[in-house]
């Protein structure tokens, strides 16, 4: 039985689809808040079958409880969005990691890729870096294939990187497998910021209109980036430690290189035990 089902009848010419996963490569939430802004409007078109794929007693369903009386639950599901941006079938798969299938899941989501006639696989991602928050969000890419990638574009590190996979990068290797050409662009998110980070979120929404060649506007995303920078200055500013750490930070920005194999799988193994400073520098909230 097929894990995912049609909630109507489609027809789309050309599209593309862009993918992000609430859970791992997704720091500060800032991948699938540029997907909920790419989103905004869309259509559900497929769902995929949660049962499946969830285990509820550690994501469980939201219960609404009104004057005393059970009326509503909201279940964790992915599922494939359409919208159109400046007239191109632009789909949008999004949700929670699954606990489960993900052999299944990949292997199925390919299909559905072909059978739609996907054009191009766009995944997006966020890390956590040895990066400022005083500089332009920097971004890694991934491609299936050389060429796939503009001039702006800058590949991931050279040489083997070997990381603790996210269930989004097997559905993107996947779907590459299956003939479908697939990019991935993960923002460099600072390892010392607590929370969102809305300006790796709108440095996202900007690579993905970039490499399609659309004009998508930012909206809230921008103001709410240049806000969140305010209350990040200020906590610094207050911190004579930080404000050391900010500049160290800031005088590697300036040598423009890319972080190595190692050290990208040092912040990933920082972050999976949940050291968001990274061992140097407080973490900050600016929420």
């Amino acid at each position: 039985m097929a894990l995912y089902q049609f909630t109507r009848p489609v027809d789309f010419v050309t599209p593309v689809v862009v993918a992000a996963l609430e859970g791992w490569v997704d720091a500060a939430g800032a991948a699938t808040s540029a997907l909920e802004h790419l989103g905004d409007g869309s259509e559900v078109v497929v769902r995929f079958d949660g049962d499946e794929l969830f285990d509820y007693r550690s994501r469980r369903p939201v219960l609404d409880v009104l004057d005393g009386k059970l009326t509503e639950l909201s279940w964790p599901e992915i599922t494939l969005r359409h919208k159109s941006l400046e007239g191109r079938d632009v789909l949008i798969l999004s949700g929670p990691e699954p606990d489960f299938s993900w052999q299944k899941l990949a292997s199925e989501v390919a299909e559905l890729a072909v059978r739609l006639r996907i054009d191009r696989w766009i995944s997006l991602g966020a890390i956590p870096a040895a990066v400022a928050h005083t500089r332009p969000v920097p971004s890694l890419a991934t491609a299936s294939e050389s060429g796939l990638l503009g001039q702006d574009e800058q590949p991931g590190p050279e040489g083997l990187l070997r990381v603790p996979s996210a269930a989004l990068s097997v559905i993107e290797l996947t779907v590459s497998r299956a003939g479908i050409p697939a990019v991935g662009f993960y923002a460099q998110v600072p390892h010392y910021v607590a929370g969102p980070y809305p300006a790796a979120s709108a440095a996202l929404v900007e690579r993905v209109g970039r490499h399609l060649g659309l004009n998508l506007p930012l909206g809230d995303l921008a103001d709410q980036a240049e806000a969140h920078r305010a209350r990040l200055d200020e906590l610094v500013a207050e911190q004579p430690e930080a404000r050391e750490y900010l500049e160290r930070l800031e005088s590697l920005s300036g040598e423009e290189r890319l972080p190595s194999g190692d050290e990208i799988a040092s912040e990933l193994e920082r972050f999976l035990r949940g050291e968001s400073s990274g061992g140097e520098g407080p973490p900050l909230d600016g929420r």
